[in-house]
This record gives structure tokens, sequence and C-alpha cells, in this order.
């Protein structure tokens, strides 16, 4: 017993470390007046504190546009403080790119602004907002210390916006989640694709209506005129090495499952498959595998015995 409690002493000790030195967030300038904090390539944890995802802002005349605010309230606290480093200008517009945690839970740092997201998107986070908070406080911990749901202020619905010298399109999709919206810089070539698109990270699947549709979305895409595209996990790129990766990725894994199914196997045997060693390079696959066939593989059974 006496063991016992001295290594969770320790591990409260350890945890106290990592949360002391919170979020070290350092934008990097990727084109004029363009800036991208870059999430790790890893799975939501207590020592990561959820900062997984990309998140980026652009300082215009009129003020600073933010793409997505991260996974909690102190990492949108954290982004605030990043950003007031690199420029003065107030934070004026923040759109949120989906409904999924990573990407909408540090809005509360930013109240002050116009919020942004798709009209869909409010009403996915206005009904899951809450659940997907409480499970970010068990995968993450302390780093969710005062966090809760800020509701995007404004429903998008226009399809493009001037602002302060840079002129956006806004551009809807719904192969990830259901509602999917992606930002393109027109004045500087920046591609804001949000989670539509995953760049040496196996991508993640809760929400998808299906990879048909979302291998849609992609190929759509790579027919955008743009010259450099931050992906919502990833690092950024200038081609279209990204959109194929992801392409490629989700055509492998609807081939497995449809054949695993016709074959009759177990969920627990899909699981055990091995990965194709084309994507070696991707992080976190074989838990992201994992997570997908407990998404998936359901209805790729259920389509094997109606046929």
């Amino acid at each position: 017993m006496r063991r016992l409690l001295i290594g969770m002493a320790c591990l409260v000790l350890l945890a106290g470390q990592v949360f002391a030195g919170g979020y070290q967030l350092k934008p990097e300038k990727i084109a004029e007046n363009t800036y991208l904090v870059t999430g790790k390539l890893e799975d939501f944890s207590n020592r990561n504190g959820g900062n997984i995802v990309n998140t980026a802002f652009v300082v215009t005349e009129q003020g600073v546009v933010l793409f997505d605010t991260g996974p909690s309230r102190q990492y949108g606290e954290a982004l605030r403080a990043a950003i007031a480093e690199v420029t003065n200008q107030p934070i004026v517009h923040v759109f949120n790119s989906h409904h999924h945690p990573d990407h909408f839970l540090g809005n509360q740092a930013f109240a002050d602004a116009t919020i942004w997201a798709l009209p869909e998107t409010g009403k996915q986070i206005a009904q899951h907002g809450d659940a997907f908070a409480e499970n970010m406080y068990r995968l993450i911990g302390h780093w969710m210390k005062g966090t809760e749901v800020q509701l995007p202020s404004k429903p998008l619905k226009q399809e493009e916006m001037d602002l302060g010298g840079h002129r956006f399109k806004f551009m809807t999709f719904t192969g990830h989640s259901g509602a999917d919206l992606v930002m393109l810089d027109q004045t500087t070539g920046v591609l804001f694709a949000g989670d539509l698109v995953f760049y040496q990270r196996a991508l993640t699947t809760p929400h998808t209506p299906g990879v048909a549709n979302w291998v849609s979305d992609l190929r759509s895409l790579a027919k955008l005129d743009y010259k450099l595209l931050v992906p919502g996990h990833g690092p950024v790129n200038s081609g279209k090495e990204s959109i194929q990766q992801t392409i490629a990725y989700l055509s492998w894994l609807d081939q497995t499952l449809k054949t695993a199914a016709e074959q009759g196997l177990e969920m627990t045997e899909v699981i055990g498959l091995t990965p194709d060693p084309a994507f070696n390079q991707l992080k976190v696959r074989r838990s992201e595998f994992t997570r997908t066939v407990a998404h998936l593989y359901p209805e790729y059974e259920e389509r094997a015995f109606t046929q």
C-alpha cells in the first residue's frame, strides 16, 4: 500500500510539472500576414494537453482572423497571448472549422470576437459540445480547468468576405464531420482545409457520413487553385501531396473494411489486421485504425449482409 501511495504521489507531481509548463505555442509565419501554430502528431493525452491540432491566423488591416481555437480554454488563452506577441491588432473574427472538440473548445478566450461557424456546425456544437468537453476532461485532465462550451455567435452563410485587405472564400463540405468549413485566403493563396485533410497522421472518423463522400470532397479540394495548404493535423504543404495521402488512406480503408465484411470477419479480427506498409509513416496509425474499425465496420457488415 505504501508503494502504491508513493507511486500515486509521483504521478500527481509529474502531472503538476507538465501542467506548470503550460501550452508552449509558437506561431510560425507561413505566408504574408499568415501564421500557423502546429499541433503534435499524437493522440490526446495529459502530457500534451490535447495540443494536437493546427490553429492559424491572418493579421489584416482591420484585425486578426483566426481559424480554430484549440482544445481548451487554457489553450485559447495561450493562443491569444501568442497572437499578441505577433501583432497588437485585435482579434475580430474567429472561424470554427467543425464541431470536434479540439477545434472549438478554446472559444471562451475569444468571446469578444465574432465567432463564426457553419449553421450545421453550430447545431452540432450545441447538441454535442458538453459531452465532448466532459470526455476531454477525462482525456487531458487539469488542462481543461475552466473550460465550458462557448457557442459560435453567428452562422456563416456568406461565401466570401473582404477583411482588411484579404479576400476570403468559404466553402462547405461534409466528408469528415457532416459540416466542414474550408477557408481560402485568395489574397495569399493559403487554403485552410481543416480536418478534411490529415497529413503524416492517421485520420479520425467518428462522424464521417461515409468514405466515398469524404473522397469526393477531397477531389474537389484538389481542383482549387492555392499556394499552400494547412491541414487540420500535420505539416503544411505547397502541393497536392496531403490531399493525395488522405485519399489513398481512405481508399485503402474502404477496401480493407469491405473485404473483411465480405469474408465475415469479426470486428476484433479486423482490428488485428496489419495496416498497409505504405502508411507506415503515419503517426498513431494503429490507435486510429482501431477506433475507425469501431466507428465504421458495423455499416460495412450490414452492407455485406444485405447484398
